[in-house]
């Protein structure tokens, strides 16, 4: 003769399991970036310096980024994420953080990141890219990694 459990065991113990589902959803991923200069050619280096860094934490969809910055040789215009096909490589922006429009400051902004981003994050081709008045085109660049 074989026991089986109350139903009232039963009811709370698939109530537990599918409550636990949402929160590893949710769990969240850990990323930096270390921000350095843009590959320069000798005619940038009177307009291109700096470095600085960046944390991420990326929660379901939303990306949650901070950094600093220090060193430009002019105040930041724009700090911007990126999507290159592969780590190193330039592509286009998809998203605008806010900067402080000094040589020396900080970058924030939280991202809602479709699906193929989220992928794009996790595979290593997303950069931050922070421009400064004499460096419009790029000033630090750096790749978000775990």
């Amino acid at each position: 003769m074989t026991l089986r459990p109350p139903v009232a065991v039963l009811r709370i113990t698939v109530l537990f399991t599918l409550l636990a589902f949402p929160a590893a959803a949710q769990a969240q991923e850990k990323y930096k970036v270390r921000l350095a200069t843009v590959p320069m050619d000798r005619g940038m280096r009177g307009t291109v310096a700096g470095t600085g860094s960046a944390t991420a934490v990326l929660t379901g969809t939303k990306l949650a980024i901070t950094g600093t910055f220090d060193g430009l040789i002019s105040p930041a215009t724009t700090a911007r994420v990126h999507r290159g096909p592969a780590m190193a490589v330039r592509g286009a922006s998809f998203a605008e953080l806010i900067v402080s429009k000094a040589p020396k400051g900080t970058l924030s902004g939280s991202i809602d990141l479709t699906p193929e981003l989220v992928r794009a994050l996790q595979a290593g081709q997303l950069y931050i890219q922070i421009s400064s008045e004499k460096a419009p085109d790029g000033n630090l660049w750096g790749w978000f990694v775990r």
